[in-house]
């Protein structure tokens, strides 16, 4: 499993499956946020499904859905939120990891 590490306290990689959560806590990430609507693609892993693996390893888990090219104000509301609340490091992914690292860029703009 390959991500890219954005800041010391936030990474993001396109999608994940609930076997490679295990990867996720040995790198030292306390919480997984997806940025990914179910049923994107046929045969992407549901974001419950992944939830119940990264719950179960110990680690916290947020669903933020960004449909692809449709970033709105809510989810970088949501997003800036999930990052104020969740133990850092946070892994973020989605289908390439794009939409992770544009909501994380909003935010950023967002504080000015």
């Amino acid at each position: 499993m390959e991500y890219r590490q954005i800041t010391d306290d936030y990474s993001v990689s396109g999608q994940i499956d609930p076997a490679d959560v295990a990867a996720i806590k040995a790198a030292g990430f306390k919480s997984v946020i997806c940025n990914r609507p179910d049923d994107e693609q046929p045969g992407q892993p549901s974001a419950m499904s992944v939830k119940a693996a990264v719950e179960a390893a110990g680690l916290a888990f947020r669903h933020i859905p960004v449909i692809s090219g449709h970033m709105t104000v809510d989810n970088v509301t949501d997003m800036a939120g999930a990052l104020d609340e969740m133990a850092g490091p946070v892994f973020a992914y989605c289908r390439s990891g794009a939409r992770c690292t544009n909501l994380y860029m909003a935010i950023q703009q967002s504080k000015g």
